[in-house]
């Protein structure tokens, strides 16, 4: 994800009637003290115009209040946290199901849309934020509650890698596929991430591939800093990585063209994530001193580019930002960095992109992978919508031009996953 060249206006975020007020779930006691925990910014976007409409067309609208209506039947923490597992999967489950065409659609948006996914969530977790149990919620039991919220919510605890032979056995290859959520909502409330409409649609599917058929399992990941900082790829993905035989993080990039990111870099370059914060330092990770300033994919990148997957052409990026070694000036380096340098950009930027796919790929190597596991980072071209739908403030939530540029980015990560999963890796060092 490369946040300063996506194209986007700037919209002032008008207040709706409709959506679940917070803390509808269960009221406080008589005369307790006013200890509601406020909203996030990124859950007070619930307020606009947009993200109702979205909620609406999709036939999302009801989860949240039907989510609050369960915390309120909920008599202990135990009962809670069941009510949040069971709501959460369901989320996650009817978002797949909608894209992949199972059950009614509800709605007037097109089942690719991966929006209603991410709007339903941020209701549920303001939902749930901000209830107020009679039982009494502990700062502590809320942040756990929400975790599982989250973790459910983005299909990090559905993914179905059998240990052992499983799959394997029976000729299965094993791909994990990672997408994001929706960023810059503050430029375009409407906007939509092709990488989070991929994991949707791709989720528990199997692809033929030149060498036999591969079963995708996806996830996607939170716009937001401080989840990164505190693990979240780490623990999704370390019980998998050592049984899939492929695996590719994915955001969305630069107008008109895919990448397959060369070099990783470990440096976050401070742009606002979604809720309005900023972090400009070394990625932080386990084990600090171990810590490499760049990390490669294992993809096999000339594979990929060679083939025709799809109308979007797709480019081996070897470019990176770095300071040399012996310098204190940050420049551009287009074949990769130089031996001892720092790192500013990786060939992805210095956004959450970036670090997903240095995390990943730090992780693949710490377990011991990167000679037998092939994975790295993909880049789709930025989701425009069509010519006279370009203005946000003013501008429709969907368009036909829209809807069809997200199904071919979509159906080219696929058709990119068939080659990368059949194809020789290259030559890892």
């Amino acid at each position: 994800m490369r946040p300063i060249r996506v194209r986007i206006g700037v919209l002032g975020l008008a207040l709706a009637a409709g959506l679940a007020a917070p803390g509808t779930a269960a009221a406080a006691p008589p005369g307790a003290a006013a200890t509601v925990p406020a909203p996030t910014a990124e859950e007070l976007r619930l307020d606009g115009d947009v993200p109702r409409e979205i909620l609406r067309g999709s036939g999302f609208a009801g989860a949240a209040p039907a989510f609050a209506r369960g915390l309120g039947r909920a008599a202990s923490y135990r009962e809670a946290r069941r009510v949040v597992v069971r709501e959460g999967s369901a989320l996650w489950r009817r978002a797949v199901d909608r894209a992949q065409g199972r059950g009614p659609a509800h709605g007037t948006l097109s089942r690719d849309d991966d929006r209603p996914l991410y709007w339903a969530r941020l209701a549920m977790t303001r939902e749930l934020r901000t209830w107020e149990p009679r039982f009494g919620l502990g700062q502590a039991q809320r942040a756990a509650l929400l975790d599982e919220l989250e973790r459910t919510s983005r299909g990090q605890t559905d993914i179905r890698v059998p240990r052992g032979g499983g799959d394997r056995d029976k000729g299965l290859k094993r791909v994990l596929l990672t997408g994001f959520d929706p960023f810059t909502l503050d430029r375009d409330i409407r906007i939509s991430n092709p990488s989070g409409a991929a994991a949707l649609a791709l989720d528990g599917t199997v692809i033929d591939t030149a060498d036999g058929p591969a079963r995708v399992e996806t996830a996607v990941f939170p716009v937001r800093w401080r989840d990164f900082a505190e693990g979240t790829v780490e623990r999704a993905l370390r019980p998998y990585l050592p049984g899939v035989d492929l695996f590719t993080t994915v955001s969305q990039g630069r107008v008109g063209r895919f990448d397959v990111e060369r070099t990783n870099g470990a440096w976050r370059g401070g742009f606002p994530d979604n809720e309005n914060l900023s972090r400009t330092e070394t990625v932080p990770v386990a084990d600090p001193a171990s810590q490499p300033q760049w990390t490669t994919t294992t993809l096999p990148y000339a594979a990929i580019t060679a083939a025709g997957t799809g109308r979007f052409p797709v480019y081996d990026n070897t470019s990176v930002t770095e300071i040399p070694a012996g310098s204190a000036q940050a420049v551009v380096r287009p074949d990769g960095p130089t031996p001892g340098s720092t790192a500013r950009e990786g060939g992805g930027g210095n956004y959450l992109s970036n670090e997903i796919a240095y995390r990943a790929t730090l992780l693949r190597d710490r377990l011991g992978l990167r000679a037998t596991l092939p994975g790295g980072h993909v880049h789709t071209p930025v989701l425009q919508f069509g010519a006279g739908n370009t203005d946000p403030a003013t501008g429709a939530v969907t368009d036909p031009e829209f809807v069809r540029n997200r199904l071919d980015i979509v159906a080219q990560v696929r058709a990119i996953v068939a080659v990368a999963v059949s194809a020789p890796a290259p030559d890892r060092g």
